[in-house]
C-alpha cells in the first residue's frame, strides 16, 4: 500500500510543495522539523532485510489509527513548541496508551551529538525506499507525497549544512527538549477541546518568520501592503466574548494588551466569518462592529476588517451600513486585496483584481436585499470590465452570480434584460431576443464551461447545482424550434438532474487538484479543529452556540478518522444531497426525500450554515406531517425551534406557519386560516419580482381557504389571477397547482364540466415536468369529476383511480391516500353492477383505512364523508350496530366543522 501517493493532487502538488521547500520556507532544519521527522519514520518505518512487514506497523491497531497520524503529520505545516505538538499528538495517541509521546521524547532526548543527528538522518533514508519484491500490501512512503517530499527536504538540507550549522542545529534541540520539561501534564480528555487548541494555535510561536505569516493571508494580498512594517501588533487580550473560540484568549498574561502576529489576526478573521456564515444570530451587531473598529484601529492594514463589517451589515439585513463597510474595504484596500489578484495587466494598480470583484459584491448585494434591476447593472458593469482585463476567474464567477440571480428572481421581461447583448449572448444571430430562461441556460452552459478550462473546482460544482435546478423545472427547448431537425420533446429529463446533481459531488474529491487547499493553510488548521472536534466530541457542550454548530451525531463515531475536507468543499458537496432530497420531493418520492435530508443533516451538519440545516430539518418535519400527522410534526417543530431560533431563521417560520393553516382548514377554523394567510403575504417584500415564490404560496393558500368558505367565485377569481402570474413569470411548475385548484373549484361548486379541462390541463403540465404524484392527485380530481357527471362514467373513473394507487400508496402521505380510498368506494358505489352486498370488503376496507388516516389528521370534512359511506354502505347490510356508530362519527365530525369551537387553540401547539 502506497502510503498518502500522490496526496493533494499527485505530482502537480507534490511540486508545487517542493517549490515552496525551496524557497526557504521548510529548507531551514529546526527542531521542530525533527520530531516530525521521527513521527514520520514511526508513520512508515524503514523495511528490514529478510523481515516480512507486518500487516501494519506497530503499535497501530487499525488502518483508521494508522491514517489519523498520517493525516495528522501531513497537517503540520507551522511550528508549535513541543508541549503543543505532544498535546495534539495526544488526541492521536490516545488509543496506544501515549505511546508515541513517549516515543518522540525519548528519541529527541537521544540526539546528543551530530553523529547521532548524522546516524538518524542516514536511518530516515530507509523511510523513502520500497523494499525489494514489494508488493501493494506492504505499508511504505511514496517520495512524492507530501511527507515524502518534506522528508527529502530535510535530508538534502541536513546534507547542505556545515559542521558549525549541525552544532548550532543541536544546541535547538536541545532548548526545544528542555521547553517540555518531564513534568509536563498532558491535559486531559474534557480539557482538550477546540477552545483550548484554537487559544494554544494562537499563542503558540510569535517568533515564526514573516514568511510563513503572509503565506496565510488567502490570496487576498499578493504582496506585502502599505504600512507593514512589522508583523506583530499589540492586540487586546480578548477583543470579543465568542463563546465558540475566543482566539484572542490568553492564560498566562494578565496585562490587557498582548502581541499577535498578522497571521494570528488573519486566522481570527477567517474564524469570525465562518460564525457569520453558519450562524448569524449568535453575533450581536453593535458589540461585533465595536470590535472589528477596534480592531481596526491597532492594525490599520488589516483591511478585511471592514469586509466582516460588510457581512455582519449583511446578515442583520442592514442596507445602509452593509453598503457603506463595502465601498471603504474597497477604497481602503487600494486595490491589494481583490477577489481575483493574479491577473496580468498594465492597469493592474487601478482596477484589476479590484473593480470587478468590487461591482461583484455590489451585485451580490442588491441581489440579497431584493433589488434585481441594481444587482443585474452591476453584474453586467462586472462583465464589461472583467473582459477588458481578461480576468477569466471573476468572469467566470459573475455569470455564476448572474444565473443564480435569474434562477431566484421573477421577470416578465423579454428583452434587455442582461444589458449588452455582445457580453452574455441575450441574441442568437437571428435578430430573435432570447428569453429569461433561455439566457439563463446559456450563462449556465458558459460558466461552466470557463470553470472547466480554468479548473475553478467549486464553481464547477456551483455551476452542476445551478443546471440541475434549471433542468428540474424548466424544459429545454432549442434555439432554432423550426425545421424538420426541430425536437419534439416537451419534457424535462430527470436524467439530466441525476447527472448533474452527481458531478458536483466530485467537488469533494477534486477540490485539491487546482491548488487552492494549498495556498493558505486551511487544510492543516481545518483538519486540526476537526480532530480536536472529535477527539471530545462527547464531552458535553457548554453554550448554545455549540451545541448548533456540532453535529450531534458525532457522539456515536467519536473514534472515526476525522475528514479533512475544508468546510467549504463540504457545503457544496452537501448542496447537492439538499438538492437531491428537493428533486425527489418535486418528483414525488417521499422515502427518497427523507433519505436525503438524512444524509444532509447526518453528514454535513458541522460544515452547513444554519439556514440549509434548518431547511433540511424542515423537509423531516413535512415528512412527519405528511405521515405521521401533526402531533408528531409539532413535536419535532419544537426541538427545531430550540435549535434554530424561529426570529433569526425563516424557514422554521415558514414551515411553522405552514403547519397551522393545513390544520386549521383540517379543523374548519377558517378564521385563523384567513389570519396565517394574511402573515404570509406580510413576509414577502413588495419588489415586483422578488419573493415570487412566497407570494405564489400565499395566494394558493388564499384561494384554498376561500374554497374552505365555500366562496367559489371569489377562490376562482385569485386562482385566475394566480395563474396569470404564474404563467407571466414562466412558473410552469406552479401552474400545474393552480390548474388543479381550477377544478377542485369547479368540482365543489357542482359544475363538473367546466372543471374537467383544468384537471386535464394540470394532468399534461404535470406529465411534461414528471410531478408523478401531483399527477396522481390530479388523475384523482378528474375520476371525481366523471363521477359527478353521472354513474354512466363509473367504469372509467374506477379505471383512472386504478391507475393511480401504486403511486399514492406508494409515496402518498395520509390525506391523499385518504381521498383515493374514498374515491375508489364511491366508484365501486357509483357502479350499477356492483352489489355491496356480494363483496362489501371491496368498499368497506378502503373506507376504514380512510377513516383511520382521517382521524390521525383531524379532517373533519372528508372524515365525516368517509363515515357517511360507511353508515350507508352498513344499512345496505342491514347491520344496524355499526351504522349507529359510523352515523355518530359522522355526526360528531358534521358538528365540529360546522359550529368550531376554540379556535384559538389552532394557533397552540
Amino acid at each position: 500500500m502506497n502510503v498518502f501517493a500522490g496526496v493533494g493532487g499527485g505530482g502537480g502538488s507534490a511540486g508545487k510543495e517542493a517549490g515552496t521547500v525551496g524557497g526557504g520556507a521548510l529548507l531551514e532544519l529546526t527542531p521542530h522539523k525533527l520530531a516530525v521527522c521521527h513521527l514520520v519514520q514511526i508513520f512508515a518505518p524503514p523495511p528490514q532485510a529478510g523481515v516480512s512487514a507486518p500487516a501494519l506497523p506497530f503499535p497501530f491497531e487499525s488502518v483508521s489509527h494508522h491514517n489519523r497520524l498520517g493525516l495528522f503529520l501531513f497537517a503540520l505545516t507551522r511550528e508549535p513548541p513541543l508541549v503543543e505538538l505532544l498535546r495534539q499528538l495526544k488526541a492521536v495517541d490516545g488509543l496506544v496508551d501515549d505511546w508515541l509521546s513517549d516515543k518522540l521524547t525519548s528519541n529527541l532526548s537521544a540526539l546528543n551529538s551530530p553523529d547521532d543527528l548524522f546516524n538518524f538522518f542516514d536511518e530516515l533514508r530507509g523511510v523513502l525506499s520500497a523494499p525489494e519484491g514489494a508488493s501493494v500490501e506492504d505499508v511504505f512512503l511514496d517520495p512524492v507525497s507530501q511527507l515524502g517530499v518534506f522528508l527529502r527536504c530535510c535530508i538534502l538540507s541536513f546534507n547542505t549544512m556545515t559542521f558549525e550549522g549541525v552544532c548550532h542545529l543541536l544546541a535547538n534541540l536541545v532548548e526545544y527538549c528542555n521547553s517540555a520539561d518531564t513534568s509536563y501534564g498532558l491535559v486531559e480528555d474534557e480539557d482538550f477541546n477546540s477552545e483550548i487548541e484554537m487559544s494554544n494555535f494562537m499563542d503558540a510561536n510569535v517568533h515564526v518568520r514573516d514568511g510563513i505569516f503572509d503565506k496565510y493571508n488567502q490570496g487576498y494580498a499578493p504582496g506585502g501592503h502599505i504600512g507593514e512594517g512589522s508583523s506583530l501588533v499589540h492586540a487586546p487580550a480578548s477583543l470579543h466574548g465568542f463563546d465558540e473560540a475566543n482566539t484572542f484568549k490568553t492564560d498566562d498574561n494578565p496585562s490587557p494588551t498582548c502581541l499577535r502576529s498578522r497571521w494570528q489576526l488573519e486566522a481570527y478573521l477567517n474564524q469570525q466569518a465562518d460564525v457569520l456564515e453558519k450562524d448569524p444570530s449568535s453575533v450581536p451587531l453593535n458589540s461585533f462592529n465595536a470590535t472589528m473598529s477596534q480592531l481596526q484601529k491597532l492594525a490599520p492594514e488589516l483591511h478585511r476588517v471592514q469586509f466582516l463589517q460588510y457581512l455582519n451589515a449583511l446578515t442583520h439585513d442592514d442596507y445602509v451600513a452593509a453598503l457603506d463597510n463595502l465601498h471603504r474595504y474597497f477604497d481602503y484596500s487600494a486595490g491589494m486585496q481583490g477577489l481575483f489578484s493574479h491577473i496580468t495587466s498594465p492597469f493592474q494598480d487601478i482596477i484589476v483584481g479590484k473593480y470587478e470583484s468590487a461591482l461583484l459584491c455590489l451585485g451580490n448585494l442588491h441581489c440579497y436585499f431584493g433589488h434585481p434591476k441594481k444587482a443585474l447593472e452591476a453584474f453586467t458593469e462586472a462583465v464589461r470590465v472583467s473582459q477588458m482585463n481578461n480576468d477569466d476567474s471573476c468572469l467566470a464567477y459573475i455569470l455564476g452570480a448572474i444565473s443564480n440571480l435569474l434562477s431566484k428572481i421573477g421577470m416578465s421581461s423579454r428583452i434587455g434584460t442582461i444589458g449588452s447583448p455582445y457580453s452574455l449572448g441575450n441574441n442568437i444571430g437571428l435578430g430573435t431576443p432570447l428569453s429569461i430562461q433561455q439566457q439563463l441556460l446559456v450563462l449556465l452552459k458558459r460558466s461552466l464551461k470557463r470553470a472547466d478550462t480554468l479548473k475553478l473546482t467549486s464553481l464547477l460544482s456551483f455551476d452542476h447545482l445551478s443546471l440541475a435546478k434549471f433542468d428540474l423545472k424548466h424544459v429545454q427547448r432549442p434555439l432554432v424550434s423550426f425545421g424538420p431537425n426541430a425536437s419534439t420533446k416537451l419534457r424535462t429529463c430527470p436524467a439530466d438532474v441525476c447527472k448533474n446533481l452527481r458531478l458536483s459531488s466530485r467537488v469533494l474529491t477534486d477540490f485539491g487538484t487546482d491548488g487552492s487547499s494549498n495556498d493558505n493553510g486551511s487544510f492543516s488548521t481545518s483538519w486540526l479543529r476537526n480532530l480536536s472536534a472529535a477527539s471530545n466530541s462527547w464531552c458535553s457542550r457548554s453554550t448554545k452556540s455549540r451545541k448548533l454548530l456540532t453535529n450531534d451525531f458525532e457522539n456515536f463515531h467519536f473514534h472515526a478518522q476525522p475528514s479533512p475536507i475544508p468546510a467549504s468543499v463540504l457545503q457544496l458537496a452537501g448542496s447537492a444531497y439538499l438538492l437531491r432530497a428537493t428533486a425527489w420531493e418535486h418528483y414525488g418520492s417521499a422515502p427518497m426525500v427523507r433519505m436525503n435530508s438524512l444524509v444532509y443533516a447526518t453528514c454535513f451538519a458541522d460544515a452547513a450554515s444554519s439556514s440549509e440545516l434548518s431547511l433540511a430539518y424542515v423537509k423531516l418535519i413535512q415528512h412527519l406531517a405528511t405521515f405521521k400527522g401533526y402531533s408528531a410534526a409539532f413535536s419535532a417543530l419544537k426541538l427545531a425551534e430550540e435549535k434554530f431560533p424561529s426570529s433569526a431563521n425563516s424557514h422554521i417560520q415558514l414551515l411553522k406557519m405552514q403547519l397551522l393553516h393545513e390544520r386549521a382548514l383540517h379543523r374548519g377554523h377558517l378564521k385563523v386560516a384567513q389570519q396565517i394567510c394574511d402573515e404570509f403575504a406580510v413576509l414577502s417584500s413588495s419588489v415586483s419580482g422578488v419573493d415570487i415564490e412566497l407570494k405564489t404560496e400565499a395566494r394558493l393558500r388564499h384561494a384554498r381557504t376561500l374554497l374552505a368558505a365555500k366562496q367559489f367565485n371569489q377562490a376562482a377569481n385569485v386562482a385566475n389571477s394566480l395563474f396569470s402570474t404564474c404563467y407571466k413569470y414562466n412558473m410552469q411548475v406552479e401552474n400545474a397547482s393552480v390548474l388543479l385548484l381550477l377544478a377542485e373549484i369547479h368540482k365543489n361548486s357542482d359544475n363538473a364540466v367546466l372543471g374537467l379541462p383544468y384537471a386535464l390541463a394540470s394532468q399534461s403540465f404535470c406529465k411534461s415536468f414528471n410531478l408523478d404524484l401531483l399527477e396522481a392527485s390530479a388523475t384523482l380530481t378528474l375520476t371525481e369529476l366523471w363521477l359527478a357527471l353521472g354513474s354512466t362514467h363509473a367504469k372509467r373513473a374506477l379505471s383512472l383511480v386504478c391507475q393511480s394507487l401504486p403511486m399514492i400508496l406508494g409515496h402518498g402521505g395520509l390525506e391523499l391516500r385518504a381521498r383515493a380510498h374514498i374515491v375508489l368506494a364511491k366508484c365501486y358505489l357509483s357502479d350499477p353492477k356492483f352489489s355491496v352486498s356480494k363483496d362489501p370488503f371491496a368498499v368497506l376496507d378502503p373506507l376504514n383505512q380512510a377513516a383511520e388516516d382521517l382521524e390521525v389528521l383531524e379532517y373533519h370534512e372528508m372524515a365525516a364523508e368517509a363515515y357517511y359511506l360507511k353508515a350507508m354502505v352498513y344499512n345496505n347490510l342491514g347491520k344496524l350496530d355499526e351504522r349507529e356508530e359510523a352515523a355518530a362519527s359522522f355526526k360528531e365530525h358534521t358538528l365540529a366543522l360546522e359550529n368550531p369551537c376554540n379556535e384559538e387553540d389552532s394557533l397552540a401547539y
